[in-house]
Parts: structure tokens; sequence; C-alpha cells
């Protein structure tokens, strides 16, 4: 799964790397190292511009909400638990499949964080001695340094309870593309702890390599067997994994110290 990952890039260089076209400047989000679900995010993504005189799609890096609410919601309350969406069912879904169809978009990111829970801690819980259990954070990154684009939906919303010029009127949502995690070695592994990412957590948001990037974006591409086949995974290898700091467990920490890499993970053995 997707529950926290961090997006510190400047809009500026995003603004590069997906060749957008437009993006409006007092749109600018501060760095966020501890991004949660609810929270507003960057997203790229391409749809014609409101107004325009061409109905050519634009590729735009926009803010959108963690937690996707689907349009036909009598209320967001549930968007907190619609931050991911699983890529096995995501053209069957009717939460999601209408954004698959045509509302894709990419939420850049650093890398995301992830919890294991210590073999010590297990054993306690197991004999019943503890209740919750201590997990150790890993930060979860492309190992060449790249920006790690998650595969993303977005969805509109309108508040119904709010006349057409208030400012909230309209919601623009999105949601995390999750898959299997990989089972095959990871590109960088630390020297004590898991090999692969499945060994740390079964799920892990979908990463879309450069060469998908204009297919995934592009909304004129509609049928749903084309589009199954951007799903599948990216080449193993791609991903480094490392202990941080379990400040991060706590979603008022935020700053760049989160993702710095521990010589050990804090919460005993785990492997």
């Amino acid at each position: 799964m997707c529950g926290r990952y961090a997006a510190s890039r400047r809009p500026e260089d995003l603004v590069g790397i997906f060749e957008v076209e437009k993006w409006e400047p007092e749109e600018t989000l501060a760095p966020d190292w501890n991004v949660a679900p609810t929270k507003e995010v960057y997203a790229v993504l391409e749809r014609p511009l409101k107004d325009a005189d061409s109905p050519r799609p634009v590729r735009q890096l926009r803010r959108l909400k963690w937690g996707l609410v689907p349009s036909w919601s009598k209320t967001p309350e549930g968007a907190a638990r619609m931050i991911n969406a699983r890529a096995e069912t995501i053209a069957e879904k009717p939460s999601f499949k209408r954004a698959f169809s045509a509302r894709r978009c990419i939420l850049p990111a650093d890398g995301y964080y992830e919890w294991v829970t210590g073999a010590g801690e297990r054993e306690l819980e197991v004999e019943g001695k503890k209740k919750r259990t201590r997990k150790q954070p890993y930060f979860v990154t492309p190992a060449d340094g790249s920006v790690f684009a998650m595969a993303g939906l977005y969805e509109f919303w309108r508040d119904r309870t709010l006349p057409d010029d208030h400012p909230a009127a309209w919601w623009v949502t999105c949601s995390v593309v999750t898959t299997e995690a990989e089972s095959g070695p990871l590109g960088v592994a630390p020297e004590e702890g898991p090999h692969s990412l499945a060994d740390i957590h079964p799920r892990m948001p979908l990463m879309l390599t450069p060469d998908r990037w204009d297919a995934w974006l592009d909304p004129r591409r509609t049928d749903a067997e084309e589009l199954k086949g951007l799903l599948a995974a990216p080449p193993e290898g791609l991903m480094r994994a490392f202990p941080v700091a379990t400040a991060v467990s706590n979603v008022r920490n935020n700053g760049p110290e989160l993702m710095e890499e521990l010589d050990g993970p804090e919460v005993g053995t785990l492997f």
C-alpha cells in the first residue's frame, strides 16, 4: 500500500522533468517530507484547458487532495479511505473505473515510507504480552536518485452545499495505484534487513518508468484492455530501501531529516 510518502522537489524541477506545459506559480506547495492522506499534493495530468480554443489535452502540474472522492459520492467523508487503488481491480471497481478510463495522473515523490514490525515485537504480540507493537519505518526510493513517478487517478467532485462561484465548490482528489511488491532483489539493499520490497510489505505504489508517462497521461486512451498493459510492474532492481527514524511515524513531524538513512533499525532485530 502507500500510506505516507515524501515530496520535496521544487515545482520548477517537476515542470522540466515531466515536460509540463502549464503550471500556475500561485499553486506552489511547500516541500513535504511526510505527506499523509487528505493533504494537498502535486499531480501531473493532461486535459484540455478551460475556455481554450483547442480541445487538445495540455500537460499540467496541479494541486490535488490525496484521497479520492468519486464524482457520484453524496459526501466526501470516505476520502481518507480512498488513498490507494489496487491495480488488479482498478478497471472494475465503481470508485475507480471511470477515472482509470480517462483521468489518470502521475504523483511525483522522492519515495514512500513503509513500516515493519520487529521480530521481538512480533513475538510479544503473539504471546499476548503486547497489544501495540513498535514498528520500524523504511524509506523506499529509486536507487539512481530519480523522481519516483507513482501512477495515480484523479476525480472531480461537486459540493452541492456551496454556490457555483464558491472557491471550494469543486474538489479535485486523487489516489495512488498500488500493485504487488517486488520479490526480486533490491537495487541497493541494507547490509542487514530486507532484501526485497516484498520483505517490507506485500504492496507498493505502481512506479511508472519514463517510457510509460505519455501513454498513462493521455486521456484519449480509453480502451480498458490497452490500459491494463500499462499496469505491468516495472523492471526489478530499480529501488533501494533503508531504515529511517521513527519520528516519521508522527504526521506532525516534517523535515528532510525524516529521509536520512540510519546505520541500523531503531526497533530491534527485524529479519
